[in-house]
């Protein structure tokens, strides 16, 4: 009896042995699939981030999914904003791998010089709000836009009606990147030789009656402003002799009255 038991358990053994069938073999064991990418960040609060992505370690061709979504063809994730996102690829064995990614936010106006350029006009003496400055701007991207004096900005480049002072501006580009630009100085243009030479000639011959003491005729010639508001006066006078002759002696000789014509022919200005 103790012979055929352990007969029995023998067979028992080589018939199991006999009925194992070994696993089918997995694809993707021993298998590492890397995932590397190159990111492009987005600017600001912009949703125009990219990443693309690259994957190797098994048989392509690879399927990449992003933060859980369906899977694609395309390696290239576009229109991101700022954030972490998880690309897994996919390789034709069904073998996967993944990696994070990082956008972060940059500043449009990172690295923008944005240069002003300014040409200025002086003011004419004597006239109100005269003066005006054109500004020009580089560096940027167009369009640009332009305040003076933190005033609102506007569209056009240039500033008129100035009146002497010294002026800031602030350039702004398409991208809200700005630029300041402080001193502008504003100043009477300078005297103009036309005027100049009627100036002497009002000196010499008629300031000594048409002054701040002795105005005579209410007129006072004492001033460059004076000398432009009464130019009229001037050359009816002294050039014409209507109604009377200036100086009172008698008409100034032809050469004189015509510098006085010139003058005013030429605009009857300080800066003539």
């Amino acid at each position: 009896m103790k012979n055929f038991i352990i007969f029995l358990f023998t067979i028992s053994v080589l018939a199991g042995c006999g009925r194992d069938n070994p696993a089918p073999n997995d694809p993707c064991q021993g298998v590492s699939v890397t995932v590397t990418g190159t990111t492009s960040n987005p600017s600001g609060t912009s949703a125009n981030g990219s990443i693309m992505a690259s994957a190797s370690g098994s048989t392509g061709p690879y399927s990449y999914s992003i933060n859980g979504g369906s899977f694609q063809v395309s390696n290239q994730f576009t229109n991101l904003a700022a954030g972490s996102y998880t690309i897994v690829a996919k390789s034709a064995a069904g073998c996967t791998g993944n990696a994070t990614f990082t956008l972060t936010a940059t500043s449009p106006c990172a690295g923008v010089n944005i240069i002003i350029t300014p040409t200025v006009t002086g003011t004419t003496p004597c006239v109100n709000g005269s003066g005006f400055i054109s500004v020009s701007a580089t560096g940027g991207a167009a369009p640009y836009l332009y305040s003076i004096n933190n005033g609102a900005f506007q569209s056009t480049s240039s500033f008129q009606g100035l009146n002497n002072g010294t002026y800031q501006f602030v350039v702004k580009d398409s991208n809200g990147c700005t630029a300041t630009l402080t001193g502008v100085t504003v100043a009477s243009r300078a005297e103009g030789p036309k005027f100049a030479a009627v100036k002497a000639l009002i000196q010499a011959n008629c300031v000594s009656c048409h002054n701040a003491t002795n105005s005579s005729g209410g007129i006072n010639l004492s001033t460059d402003c004076n000398i432009v508001a009464a130019k009229d006066r001037i050359k009816a006078r002294a050039v014409d002799g209507n109604p009377s002759p200036m100086p009172s002696g008698g008409l100034l000789p032809a050469s004189e009255r015509q510098k006085i014509s010139d003058w005013i022919t030429a605009g009857g200005r300080v800066i003539d």
